[in-house]
């Protein structure tokens, strides 16, 4: 892995430095602090901060993880109490200034809403948390739906779940092709 030269990469008071993928596209607008490791073909958006700074007791910074062909938009923000960790699997898109906030772990191939909020949760694969919905402190079955403006914040909240439809499932595959085709567009001009 190595930097990317068109980013805000920084090191956190740790020393800890972000590790990129070569294949990855980090708009130079968007900052990157710290025990962040960005895989292959992961798309950064305008505006975005990741952020692995807090130290646990022992003075250790958790990771962030963001997997092959997963895409961070425009505004997003991404951060972790300290000692936990975020993970974000392949293939998933965290839109529009949409919060992620760990400790907390998103499935492969999943869609998280614009200005969606995820804190202290786990979401399975194959989930879309639609626009403005906030899920804290409860974990999300593979293949849900959380719907627009819904809050999931115990059990009792989740009465308002959905089986994800094939047309949500369509719309998140062209979500994250389009965002491939920027990945590569992008790279094409370093």
């Amino acid at each position: 892995m190595t930097d990317t030269l068109n980013a805000s990469l920084r090191q956190n008071p740790n020393g800890d430095s972000p590790k990129v993928d070569p294949s990855a596209y980090i708009d130079h607008t968007a900052l990157v602090i710290g025990n962040v490791c960005i895989g292959p073909k992961v798309y950064v958006g305008p505006n975005a901060v990741i952020r692995a700074d807090e130290t646990d007791s022992n003075g250790k910074v958790a990771p962030i993880k963001i997997e092959e062909g997963s895409n961070v938009q425009d505004a997003v923000i991404i951060h972790a109490l300290a000692g936990t960790k975020v993970t974000v699997g392949k293939k998933t898109s965290l839109a529009h200034g949409c919060i992620i906030h760990g400790p907390c772990s998103i499935g492969d191939n999943c869609f998280i809403g614009f200005r969606a909020i995820i804190f202290k949760a786990n979401i399975a694969n194959n989930v879309m948390v639609a626009t403005a919905a906030v899920v804290q402190e409860y974990d999300i079955e593979e293949n849900s739906l959380v719907p627009t403006a819904c809050k999931i914040l115990s059990k009792d909240d989740t009465v308002s779940l959905k089986t994800i439809a094939p047309k949500h499932k369509e719309f998140m595959k062209e979500v994250i092709a389009a965002n491939l085709t920027l990945v590569k567009g992008y790279n094409k001009l370093k």
